[in-house]
């Protein structure tokens, strides 16, 4: 037992350093990637300042926050989707599919139209997350409630959440044909999935949610790891069943609704990651937490990449990228649950 469990361990080793290594590598490809191209040795040399003014101003202002934006993102997305795939039991779950980006992404939508010209300076970036909470939270309560029938079915669950998706895409459109055109544009182009406005305020209104959420679902990983094993047995070994679910999916949406707020509705990456890891590294939560937060950061960073470069100057969103690579799995998940 204790060499099996030295195995695992060592295996998570070499997984997280190997994952940490991809990522160091892509943040200076990203970095040095662009309209503007700039080699590694001048991305190394301006990181250590020592670069022109114009390689500060592309770095610093523009591409560096921007790649710390799709690390947050990824990892908040993919950590979320980890969770509700546990709690639920459900292989399906997803903060894309049940709705829940999509209900968030209207609370911001929401605040968009109606708050944000009254309020001054970067305020409004700190408050946006705090309605995308709202609205990620009522996608949720929606979703699990009209969902419940004697238990939560996992294709009713799914069936239900493309419902209440359906539902406030509908308003959306609705909100977003009383904008002025370059609003609609810009609303229209987030929703698909967009790392928007990427600067140094948004980092710092999304960085608080992550390092907090995060370290909480890493802490209940065992409470995680003993509700796959189902209600009774649960209850039977001492868990709170009820609290300990309760917090992990308030934690799961708070992830998902903060990253909605900064990088618009970025669907399936919360699906397709945690399936990744546990391929890679097994079941247990305590590991597939933290390797679907690496794996998530390293996959939405180089769909990022590849969406400002493929048709440069002309970007594609993130979301659909994304999407055109994971659309596939999602199907094939489909047919195996079916």
């Amino acid at each position: 037992m204790k060499q099996n469990q030295r195995q695992k361990t060592g295996r998570f080793a070499a997984v997280t350093v190997s994952l940490i290594v991809l990522i160091v590598v892509m943040f200076f490809i990203t970095l040095g990637a662009g309209v503007v191209s700039i080699s590694p040795a001048e991305v190394i040399h301006t990181l250590l300042g020592q670069g022109t003014d114009r390689q500060d101003l592309v770095l610093f202002d523009f591409r560096l926050p921007r790649i710390i934006l799709a690390l947050l993102i990824g990892a908040g997305l993919a950590v979320s989707g980890a969770i509700l795939q546990s709690v639920t039991q459900n292989e399906l779950a997803e903060p894309g599919i049940l709705g829940i980006n999509t209900g968030a992404g209207f609370a911001v939508v929401l605040f968009i139209f109606f708050i944000q010209d009254s309020l001054t300076g970067t305020l409004s970036v700190f408050i946006m997350p705090l309605f995308a909470l709202l609205g990620a939270l009522l996608a949720a309560f929606l979703v699990y409630s009209l969902a419940w029938k004697n238990g939560v079915n996992p294709i009713r669950l799914v069936l239900v959440g493309i419902g209440i998706n359906a539902g406030f895409s509908a308003a959306l459109i609705i909100l977003q044909l009383k904008m002025d055109p370059q609003n609609f544009r810009q609303a229209t182009v987030w929703l698909s999935g967009d790392i928007w406005n990427a600067g140094w305020p948004f980092v710092m209104s999304l960085l608080p949610w992550i390092l907090i959420l995060i370290p909480i679902a890493l802490v209940k990983a065992n409470a995680l790891n003993v509700l796959n094993l189902g209600d009774d047995i649960a209850a039977g070994l001492g868990s709170k069943v009820e609290g300990d679910r309760l917090i992990l999916l308030l934690v799961a949406v708070a992830l998902a609704g903060a990253s909605v707020a900064a990088g618009g509705a970025i669907a399936f990456l919360g699906l397709v990651v945690p399936h990744l890891a546990r391929k890679i590294i097994g079941p247990l939560s305590h590991y597939t937490i933290p390797v679907s937060a690496l794996i998530g950061a390293l996959l939405l960073m180089a769909a990022d990449m590849v969406g400002k470069n493929l048709l440069a100057p002309m970007e594609i969103p993130v979301g659909v990228v994304v999407s055109i690579l994971s659309a596939p799995y999602f199907i094939y998940l489909l047919i195996k649950v079916n």
